[in-house]
């Protein structure tokens, strides 16, 4: 796949040769993304976030998230969004949502909380933006529950960007709850980067993966900083709900409460001090609040 960036040569004179020189040098120049090129699509100058329909999942109590974990009686619908990022450099996919197979299950899935539905496919959803799975950079996984790993399988051309103590707790023997190992199993097959500490995606400070574990061991959240909106915050499970996050809640089943509160309050600080615009990526509120896709912040 082509760059981005087109590189011409001009001389005084001589303007055949400098012609000829400038069509070599573009030939010969090498991808600035790395492994997999940059997207394809019109070039644009900065950088756009796009929320994607990845599924939705019926909660049946919604007290299962609370801090007791006991039930409420009150259902929930919890969106479950996929975001694309189109860098000068290359594009990034956070989170994959739940598998396109849900869909041709009448009536939803079943899961330990509710049911799973899907409306709409992520491949089609890539098309409508002139991207295929071949087409993306890096994929990114705030961690490796189900409904966030869902379609990984399908990104075998890009860079894997995982936790590196997310993936060995992920493997663990018995396997935990809300994992599904086979539905990020080309882990073994495509290039990956294990990260350990935050990681700067496109090494120029604009798209940064921060490590937020507590959720799961290697849970991670993303920071994107767009020119006309600002910065964003994509909460991955730092928090399910608005009014989780609002009041601090964590929920019983989260691998490590002391980790959860640490990591709450790395990012609500984060928040404050750049005036961000944190996006709890279940709640449906924040979702629809959110440029319907194909449209974007920019």
């Amino acid at each position: 796949m082509s760059t981005f960036g087109r590189f011409s040569l001009f001389a005084i004179g001589g303007f055949f040769s400098a012609l000829l020189a400038a069509c070599a040098s573009t030939a010969a120049q090498p991808s600035q993304v790395g492994t997999t090129g940059a997207a394809k699509g019109p070039a644009h100058a900065g950088v756009r976030l796009y929320a994607l329909d990845c599924g939705r999942i019926a909660i049946t109590d919604i007290g299962s998230f609370s801090d007791a974990g006991k039930p409420l009686g009150k259902p929930f619908m919890m969106s479950d969004p996929c975001f694309l990022i189109r860098h000068p450099r290359g594009t990034l996919l956070w989170d994959t949502g739940l598998s396109w197979s849900v869909e041709r299950t009448k009536g939803g899935v079943a899961n330990p909380v509710g049911r799973e539905f899907i409306d709409a496919s992520l491949v089609d959803q890539l098309k409508a933006v002139s991207l295929s799975p071949a087409d993306i950079t890096y994929v990114g996984f705030s961690h490796l529950h189900l409904d966030h790993t869902g379609n990984a399988n399908l990104f075998t051309s890009s860079t894997w960007l995982m936790n590196r103590s997310e993936l060995q707790g992920a493997l663990r023997t018995p396997t935990p709850v809300g994992i599904e190992p086979a539905s990020f199993s080309k882990y073994r097959d495509v290039r990956i980067e294990l990260l350990d500490s935050d990681h700067d995606v496109f090494g120029d400070g604009q798209v940064r993966i921060l490590q937020t574990p507590g959720h799961t061991p290697g849970h991670q959240s993303l920071v994107v900083k767009l020119e006309r909106a600002g910065t964003v915050i994509l909460s991955g499970d730092l928090s399910h709900t608005q009014e989780n996050w609002e009041h601090h809640v964590i929920p019983a089943f989260n691998h490590d409460r002391d980790q959860s509160r640490a990591s709450i309050a790395r990012i609500e600080a984060l928040a404050r001090e750049t005036h961000a615009r944190f996006i709890v990526q279940h709640e449906p509120q924040a979702f629809r609040a959110l440029p319907k896709f194909p449209a974007y912040l920019e």
